[in-house]
Formats: C-alpha cells, sequence, structure tokens
C-alpha cells in the first residue's frame, strides 16, 4: 500500500535522497543535469535561510529561530543565486515565510510548479 501526504504526494528517493514528492525528485534530476553541463554550479539541496534569530524571553525561555527550508540553491552561469521551492500546494506558512524571507535577502523565492 502507498502512503500519501495530506497533499497526495508521494515520497521517492532518487541518488540516495528522499524527497518529498516526485515532482520534487524530476526536478533534482533536471538540475543535476544542467550542472552536468556546466549551465549551473554549487547546486544544494534543503538549504536553511534563518527568518528570524532565536532568543531569550524575559521569562528566561528560550525561543527557537524561524527558519525557512529552500528545496534546491544553485548559482547560474552569470553568478546569480536562484533559490527554488517546488510547490503542490501554497500553504499559508509557506506563504508568509515566503514574504519575509524575499524581505530579508533580497532574493526571490522560485516557485516550480
Amino acid at each position: 500500500m502507498t502512503k500519501y501526504s495530506k497533499y497526495k504526494s508521494k515520497k521517492t528517493t532518487v541518488d540516495g535522497f528522499k524527497f518529498d514528492s516526485k515532482k520534487e525528485a524530476n526536478r533534482y534530476q533536471e538540475l543535476k543535469a544542467l550542472q552536468r553541463e556546466g549551465r549551473i554550479t554549487g547546486l544544494c539541496m534543503q538549504v536553511p535561510f534563518v527568518l528570524q534569530d532565536a532568543y531569550i524571553r524575559v521569562d528566561g525561555k528560550r525561543i527557537r529561530a524561524i527558519k525557512y527550508i529552500a528545496d534546491f540553491v544553485y548559482k547560474d552561469a552569470d553568478g546569480n543565486i536562484h533559490v527554488e521551492d517546488v510547490k503542490g500546494m501554497r500553504t499559508a506558512v509557506y506563504n508568509l515565510k515566503k514574504k519575509i524571507f524575499e524581505k530579508r535577502y533580497k532574493i526571490k523565492i522560485e516557485e516550480v510548479k
């Protein structure tokens, strides 16, 4: 029996890496091909970006940092940084993190559908 997430995506493994969906695994294979051709460099997966630093409240409780995890980050031939997120469904949390990320890092998240 195949297990699906609540958004009907199927976890897939490619090159020993586990992906949340077939769509994300396919995009990984496309980017690997572009890297082999020399059209992109520095391909990284699941890259964390801090949106708000961790802090300690007045009562001493530690509040963890808020992070956005990009599916893929790489540089094109001109040296421009690309941050990609493979999307099937845009959630309210994703929409909020996207706004904070783009303001803080001045990089547009490229959504792959």
